[in-house]
């Protein structure tokens, strides 16, 4: 591969002096073969201690009922679906960065896919805890199968919900597996081949073979794409038919087409918001600064404010198709949301969706880590409120004020929520421990053409016009890991 096929005003996607292939293994497979630090154990204590509580509390509903939790006559959706809902989409990003950028040939997301891909498996896991812990009856679970049970050939119902989301999980879930796990064989390959002893074994079993031939090579190319253009359209279809669950019903403020587009932005927005949340921590932890960028965290805002800007469109689109349908229960149901008991959730929402992300139009903003971090959570914990609002404001008051009742959660709802993300974070900082956060071997493909000492190369060697080459060098101001006097010296 040339080492001039790439203009030298895009700026590079691996920074860093002396970068080899030997050291982009090293450096990458380092936190894998070397023994935890303190700041994992710190961070894995937290986490496992969240993922008891976890199981405590799926424990106490399995035993109790989910009559444990604060719903009642009313409000009988409220914590359990919002949580699913919040997990699914923070899935999203995943399956985004991993198939969308992937068939648009889109090379920055080289370095956060695998994590990303992770976030997705493991966030999706949380969600299917919902699915069957909201139940009532979890050893029935395999009811919602399309299977012959103990009754007969009794087949599912498929005007129900539950069994959408049973269809939208699994497809994705499985999808999203193997999407992942096909791109992690040939550095699982190369753990094997550096690892001894029974770590070899194991990692050889899980390898399949992988050869490393040219033939190997282009079948796993082939199907790389075709897996990424079946996942493509899990994107829309999955959070479409969570939407779906609230969207065919007749309750005013769930009874509305504009879900389906609404649901998968917002998706979007959160799974980004998540990977930013995971990925600003681990590269500092990890020492990873050279493969995952300023680029890379700015081209994830800039999806942010996007899909931020559309989440905040659909909100207001919603305001005015109530007031325009001219129905006095749909005019009610969003004053409510705004003006009523839960007016501080609504408003809550709105600050953290709407208003937070439009602070990343501001460059200073969007390049900094701290303020990136800060509002990578902010957006998470708008889209919890979203979930929420739209939940829960629409059943609390029902057509006969006789029947109102406000929601207030047990500490088994508050537990299993809390616990759930323990969950994810134990699930994550494994996953961290056993397998490289980053994508060797696409990582690799970019050394020639997209590091900063390629293009480097370009500037010695004379090939770039100078004004293109001082707009370059401008533009690295804002990387942590360029040196400028590096660049003052040629």
């Amino acid at each position: 591969m040339s080492g001039h096929n790439e203009s030298i005003l895009r700026e590079p996607l691996i920074t860093g002096d002396n970068i080899t292939y030997a050291k982009i293994t090293d450096d990458i497979l380092m936190p894998v073969e070397n023994k935890p630090n303190k700041a994992w154990w710190i961070g894995f204590t937290f986490a496992s201690l969240g993922a008891l509580l976890w199981v405590v509390a799926v424990s106490y509903t399995f035993w109790n009922g989910i009559g444990a939790w604060g719903l009642n006559k009313t409000v009988g959706w409220a914590w359990d679906i919002t949580g699913f809902v919040w997990w699914v989409g923070i899935g999203h990003a995943g399956t985004l960065i991993s198939a969308v950028l992937l068939l648009f040939r889109q090379n920055w997301r080289n370095s956060i896919n695998r994590s990303a891909e992770a976030m997705t498996i493991f966030a999706v896991i949380c969600a299917a805890t919902y699915v069957v812990s909201h139940m009532g009856r979890p050893w029935l679970a395999y009811w919602v199968l399309p299977l012959p049970n103990q009754f007969g050939s009794l087949w599912v119902n498929f005007n129900s919900p539950l069994v959408w989301d049973m269809f939208a999980i699994s497809t994705y879930f499985s999808v999203s597996l193997l999407f992942w796990y096909t791109g992690l064989l040939p550095d699982i390959a190369t753990i094997r081949d550096r690892a001894v002893g029974t770590r070899r074994k194991i990692y050889s079993i899980f390898s399949f073979g992988w050869s490393g031939s040219v033939k190997t090579w282009q079948r796993f190319e082939a199907v790389s794409l075709i897996l990424a253009g079946i996942s493509t359209p899990l994107v829309l279809s999955v959070h479409t038919i969570v939407s779906m669950d609230f969207a065919t019903s007749v309750i005013p403020g769930w009874h509305t087409t504009i879900f389906p587009p609404y649901f998968v932005a917002g998706a979007i927005f959160s799974g980004f918001a998540m990977v930013l949340t995971l990925l600003l921590v681990a590269r500092k932890v990890l020492g990873l600064e050279n493969y995952i960028t300023m680029f890379h965290i700015e081209s994830m805002n800039k999806i942010i404010i996007l899909t931020g800007s559309i989440v905040g469109v659909a909100y207001l689109t919603e305001f005015f198709i109530a007031w325009y349908s001219g129905s006095e229960y749909e005019q009610y149901a969003f004053i409510n949301r705004s003006t009523g008991p839960y007016w501080w959730a609504y408003w809550m929402m709105m600050t953290c969706n709407v208003i937070s992300p439009q602070l990343l139009w501001f460059k200073k903003i969007r390049l900094s880590i701290r303020a990136t971090w800060i509002l990578s959570i902010v957006v998470n914990i708008g889209m919890w409120f979203e979930r929420f609002v739209i939940i829960v404001t629409s059943l609390h008051r029902d057509y006969i004020p006789s029947s109102w009742a406000m929601f207030y959660p047990t500490w088994v709802d508050i537990s299993v929520f809390v616990g759930s993300i323990g969950l994810f974070f134990t699930l994550f900082l494994l996953f961290l421990r056993v397998l490289p956060s980053i994508a060797i071997a696409e990582v690799k493909l970019l050394l020639k053409s997209a590091s900063e000492q390629a293009k480097m190369k370009q500037i010695k060697e004379g090939h770039e016009n100078k004004e293109y080459v001082a707009e370059y060098i401008e533009s690295l101001e804002k990387f942590d890991s360029v040196k400028q006097e590096d660049y003052a010296k040629i």
